[in-house]
This record gives structure tokens, sequence and C-alpha cells, in this order.
């Protein structure tokens, strides 16, 4: 009956948890990325130029159910939290024997500043912690069952894992740390069953490396190309562990410090090494990776299973002194009340702007605010000028015109092709006569009269928050190309 409860309670927070994000997703505009993706989603293939597809599927299925509405785009990326907790769930409570534990780690995954706004806000992260919680609860199954066979749902795991994101790369070597670091696991090596498993994931993945494979390496060559070493610095390291403090959400990154480091007396050391291997691959090569370059926050998002995981062993497994003890269950308790507090102070902020005084935050350029009221007063410009299409400079610009303008408006990006090389381009005639260009200001980008022999300003607009002025356009009307009206492709992708 204890162990009922238990289930029970955890089944509604995480639903609560979710029907608030829902409402979250609902009031809050897209950011230029997630408009990015819906425009995948529109021409679904094999792969696009900065990841694999599984992103434009979620947001496919979500806006067949829901409309082209950011409640929409959002809808699966954020159900995706119920088979994720499911898989947490039962990965805590194989490897650990405790439904007590189980329950917490589903509750703390669900906290956490990454999943609940990593969910609202969809991104290839997304179904990546989905996939990553499965590839977890595959290997606690095959642990504890020794049957062969769970390597073929573990190989299914982490193939979907890859059609989310490259990061799942990631369980190659967490995979094979694991088995040389227990000698009881090593004889799955002289096994042909994960070497089976590797087989299920690359059959899975094949799509990706088939598009690849057609469009010059394009998106591997981009993706990839971030482990080049250029140069070593000490700014990046600095910002590594706040950022993940804030993402993890203060009281569940304690406790997963407190998990990782505890020397535990519960647990088979099979199932604390797979936890803290799964963590600390991916937290070393990551902070190696800022020596020379940004590392985002979000990149740690396949982690956080494993993290939310070792999270609920410190707080309902491991046997701490007095001082540990009241520290843990002040986490524990602290965590659900800060992690709601937390994504409510993020949605009211990026919408309004109101806790930094309507000044500038980070969130301020890649959450679309105001792009509703712009889109109508450029679309008022387009209809009166006469202009049969809208140009933008950069991707986000361009996604946000195409997510926000009316239906089936032509909007085409001046450069870069190559992100749009998944759709067909606008008809010709749609590029002839007067068309209206969007100038963002950006030093990015060269000025528009080198590529039109007309030019024309017609209109100074504002994206604003609240009272902030956000972006300013100048429009255009264009005419007359010096050459063609879009940048063409690099010749080996035509």
């Amino acid at each position: 009956m204890t162990e009922t409860r238990t289930v029970r309670a955890v089944v509604v927070t995480v639903l609560a948890l979710v029907g608030l994000r829902l409402v979250c997703a609902a009031v809050t505009p897209l950011t230029f990325d997630e408009a990015y993706y819906w425009t995948w989603s529109k021409h679904l293939a094999g792969g696009y130029y900065d990841h694999p597809p599984l992103v434009a599927i979620v947001i496919r299925l979500g806006t067949m159910l829901a409309g082209d509405t950011e409640f929409g785009v959002r809808l699966v990326s954020i159900l995706l939290a119920l088979p994720m907790s499911f898989a947490v769930y039962r990965t805590a409570e194989l490897l650990f024997d405790s439904a007590k534990a189980a329950a917490s780690a589903t509750v703390l995954l669900n906290v956490t500043l990454m999943v609940a706004a990593g969910t609202v806000i969809v991104t290839p992260d997304a179904p990546l912690m989905a996939a990553s919680s499965f590839v977890l609860l595959g290997l606690a199954k095959l642990l504890v069952s020794g049957r062969g066979a769970w390597w073929l749902a573990v190989g299914a795991a982490v193939g979907v894992a890859l059609l989310s994101k490259y990061t799942a790369l990631f369980f190659g070597p967490v995979i094979l740390i694991w088995l040389l670091a227990v000698p009881e696991l090593r004889r799955w090596l002289k096994s042909p069953w994960p070497y089976l498993g590797g087989l299920v994931a690359l059959a899975i993945f094949s799509p990706v490396i088939i598009w690849n494979a057609d469009h010059h390496w394009a998106s591997f060559a981009k993706q990839f190309g971030r482990a080049r070493v250029d140069q070593f610095t000490l700014r990046y390291i600095v910002e590594l562990i706040p950022t993940q403090i804030v993402f993890a959400t203060p009281p569940v990154f304690a406790l997963a410090a407190m998990g990782l480091f505890a020397k535990h007396g519960e647990g088979t050391r099979a199932a604390r090494t797979l936890i803290s291997t799964t963590v600390w691959t991916l937290a070393l090569y990551f902070v190696w990776h800022s020596l020379h370059g940004r590392v985002e926050a979000n990149w740690f998002a396949p982690v956080y299973p494993a993290l939310a995981i070792a999270a609920a062993v410190a707080s309902d497994i491991t046997n701490w002194q007095p001082r540990g003890r009241r520290f843990a269950d002040l986490c524990r308790r602290c965590a659900v009340p800060v992690g709601v507090a937390m994504l409510g102070a993020l949605v009211v902020q990026v919408n309004t702007g109101v806790l930094s005084g309507y000044r500038r935050d980070a969130s301020v350029r890649s959450v679309g605010v105001g792009w509703r009221e712009l889109a109508a007063e450029i679309e008022a410009v387009r209809v009166r000028s006469g202009a049969h299409c809208v140009l933008a400079q950069g991707y986000g610009v361009t996604s946000w015109l195409r997510f926000y303008l009316p239906k089936g408006t032509c909007v085409a990006q001046h450069f870069e092709r190559i992100r749009w090389i998944n759709a067909p381009p606008p008809d010709a005639d749609q590029l002839t006569g007067r068309l209206l260009y969007v100038d963002d200001g950006s030093d990015n980008w060269p000025r528009v009269a080198q590529y039109f022999d007309h030019v024309e300003k017609v209109a100074t607009l504002e994206r604003k928050r609240g009272p902030l002025t956000v972006d300013t356009f100048e429009i255009d009307v264009v005419a007359d190309p010096k050459g063609n009206v879009l940048e063409p492709l690099p010749a080996e992708l035509e």
C-alpha cells in the first residue's frame, strides 16, 4: 500500500508539472530556434544542416494535434516527460531496489530547469533526454536480468538518441567504460549481444548517415568541427559550474553532487558505476571542451536522467552523518518549490522583462516576444508596397517571419541556402519584381545595396518587450537584383 501511494504521488506531481509547462508553452512566443525547427517539420528528411531529424518529427506530431501554434509546436516535447519519468522511475527502482529512491529520482528530474525549460522550449534536447532515460533503463534491465537480448533494446534507445542529437555518441564510451570497470560485466565483451545492439543503433541512425552522404557530410562537418582545438583559454571554464547549478536547480545539483561523491553502502558496484560513468564521461569531456570553446548549458542534457538518480541516492539511500542528513533533507524539501519558482520566474521574465526592470537580459534576443505584432506591421508594408516575397538575412528572423506572417506568405533567407536545402526554393515568379527586404542591421551580413540596384527604404519598425526596444529593422523595397536573388548553394550541393 505504501508503494502504491508513492507511485500515485509521483504520478500526480509529474502530471501537475507537465500541466504547468503546457500553460507556459501556450503563453510564451517561440524562440528563433523553435521557429527554425518548425520550418524543418514542414519538410521532413533524414537530416538537417544543424541536427538529426527527431526534433522536426516531434514538432510535426504536435502541430498535427494542435495546429501551427506555440502550443502545438511544443506539445509533444512537453509530453515526452511522461515516458522519460517512467524510464527513470524503473531504472532507479531496478538499480537500487528502492521505490522511495525511484520516486525521488523521478520528481527531482522533473523539477530541474533543464527538463522544465528544456521541454517547454522545444529543442533536440527533449527527445535526447527521453531516449537517454531509456538507454539507462535498458542497461538496468540487462544488469538485473542478465539476458543478452536487452542489448537490442539498449541499441534501439541509443539509435533514437542519435536521431535526436550527435551528443548521444558518448553512450558508446560510457557503456564501454562501464563494462571494463565492473569485472563481472566484462564477459559481455566476448558476447555477440553488445555488437548486435550496436548494429541496431546504426540501423536506426542510418537515415542521418545517408542524408549526410548525399549532402557532402554538411551536418557532420558543422557539428564535429566544434571539437577542433585552436587555442586554450580559461574564460569559458568559469561559466561551466554556475550554469549547471542553475539548469540542474540548486537543491537538485547539491544532492546530485553528494550522490556522486559519497561512498555508498547501498546498491551494487555495477549500479553505482553505471550512474557515475554516465555523468562523469560527458562531464570530463565538456570540461576539456571548455578549455578551448564555450560549453552551452543544454549540452549536458543526456546526463540528467543519471544525475537525478544520483540525487535520489543521496536523498533516500545514503547513510549520512546528522549534518549531512539534515542538508539532504533540506534540499529534498526545497527542490519542488525552488524548481517551480525558477520556471515561473523565467516565464514571467522572458514574456515581460519585469524582473530586470524592463532592461535587457540573456533571453531578450532569442525569445520572440513582440514578433506577432511586428509581423503584422511587416505584412501591412508588404501588401501596401506590392512585394511578392519577404527576404531576411539570418535564419532566426527568417524562421520567425515564416511562423508569424500569414500562412502561405513567401519568405526566404537571402544567405545560407544550406539551412533550407530540404525545402523547395520559392517559385521564380515570387522572386521577380518588387521584394521586401527586412534588414536587422547586423554586422554579420553585407548591406542590401550590394545585391540590388533598386533599394527604397519604406519603414523602420521595432520589436518591443514592454517599454524595451529589442530590435530595430529597416524595411526596404528592393528590385533589379545584380545576380541571383538568393545566395547560390555550394557547387557540391547543387
